[in-house]
């Protein structure tokens, strides 16, 4: 199962991370995201994948709203992609510097 974990301290390694959430289970992975523009500094979130979906319930219930580096933790069941685009919601339309097409 995979587990998204928010408003972490940005002191917080992945390898912190996993140590954290291998009291609950087998951890497959843990990472947090960080910012490549940023000199790798870390966004605040993560996501962990642990192997028995008993034991990340169990991690979910067991840290959300702990304090983790100085800071309450948010944990919960990462929520899939509903699809799209990837634009972000922009979508262009055409090439044509934005002209319109009822021209005469």
């Amino acid at each position: 199962m995979n587990i998204y974990v928010g408003n972490l301290s940005w002191s917080l390694s992945s390898d912190d991370l996993k140590e954290l959430f291998s009291e609950y289970g087998e951890v497959i992975s843990a990472k947090v995201i960080t910012d490549k523009f940023n000199n790798n500094r870390s966004k605040g979130f993560a996501f962990v994948e642990m192997a028995d979906e008993e034991a990340a319930k169990r991690a979910i219930e067991g840290l959300n709203g702990a304090e983790v580096g100085g800071r309450n933790i948010v944990v919960n069941e990462k929520q899939e992609n509903g699809g799209g685009s990837g634009s972000g919601g922009y979508k262009k339309k055409s090439y044509d510097g934005g002209r319109r097409d009822d021209r005469y």
